[in-house]
């Protein structure tokens, strides 16, 4: 239950600093406390991963469909999160930017699912015409916290 308390807890510092707009890495002395480690910024107890694509050529050759990028970009996720010292477990909201989403959103879902199985942490999406790269169908970010 530790847990479950920590992540809410977590997820009310963030809720009370946006809506107060307080940058969330404004630590509660008023000091600014960030750091960049391996892609995520930390600030306190959260962390900040973004733009995260669902498609790197330097990873894999051909773009894929849905279910592939949406794998491969969770993964780079967990690896990422994990380098940090947390895990997915500890995600406490995710975004995604979906190109098609009336096609792509069932099975990018079923994918996501096996990456999120118990206690989902809140989720928006919306839809997207394109990115930068063409053939990349999806990219995600998300706020987690680490002990």
């Amino acid at each position: 239950m530790k847990s479950k308390n920590s992540r809410r807890q977590m997820m009310n510092a963030a809720a009370l600093a946006l809506a107060a707009a307080v940058p969330a890495a404004q630590a509660q002395d008023g000091s600014w406390k960030k750091r960049i480690t391996g892609g995520v910024v930390r600030s306190g107890h959260l962390l900040f991963l973004s733009g995260i694509g669902g498609w790197y050529p330097e990873r894999r050759p051909k773009a894929g469909d849905v279910k592939q990028q949406t794998a491969d970009a969770l993964t780079i996720m967990k690896e990422a999160l994990a380098k940090a010292g947390s895990s997915m477990e500890n995600v406490l909201k995710v975004q995604v930017a979906l190109v098609d989403p009336e096609n792509n959103w069932e099975p990018m879902n079923e994918v996501y699912n096996t990456f999120f199985v118990k206690d989902r942490p809140a989720r928006s999406y919306f839809g997207a015409t394109g990115f930068r790269r063409p053939g990349q169908l999806l990219q995600i970010d998300c706020i987690a916290y680490v002990d």
